[in-house]
């Protein structure tokens, strides 16, 4: 990506596919496990949607602030900080989940796991200097 408007181009187009098509997307996450997070901006307030890969812990869901290994965290961290209860929409559900970031041992073995599955997420960490963070998503209610 070029830029920050063809970052975010491309993630409205991606978050309209999902929508329409009950989480199936094709290009580059055809197979890959998708949510949406809807996080509350920790600056402005707004509402902000994220189309992200996820993996699975037991029933809880773990997401990673790679930015694809840009030496800054994504948008979506520093709200998930500011304000830890966000949605979740999965095909066919939409629900609410509290962020809670990993750390030490439980972060490195959850981080471990996902880069396992998606080589990828080994590849961003090299990449940075950053400790790339990881939250874990519960269900709320």
């Amino acid at each position: 990506m070029s830029s920050t408007a063809d970052f975010n181009e491309f993630n409205r187009n991606l978050i309209a596919e999902f929508r329409a098509n009950d989480g199936k997307v094709g290009g580059m996450f055809a197979n890959a496990p998708l949510m949406l997070l809807t996080s509350t901006g920790a600056k402005s307030g707004q509402e902000r949607t994220s189309p992200l890969v996820y993996t699975t812990d037991g029933d809880r869901m773990v997401v990673i602030a790679s930015k694809g290994g840009a030496p800054t965290h994504p948008d979506w961290y520093h709200n998930l900080v500011a304000n830890p209860t966000a949605t979740i929409e999965l095909p066919g559900e939409r629900f609410q989940v509290r962020a809670r970031r990993a750390e030490g041992e439980e972060r490195d073995r959850l981080y471990d796991a996902q880069a396992a599955l998606m080589p990828n997420f080994a590849e961003y960490q090299q990449n940075t200097t950053r400790k790339i963070p990881l939250f874990i998503l519960e269900r709320v209610g």
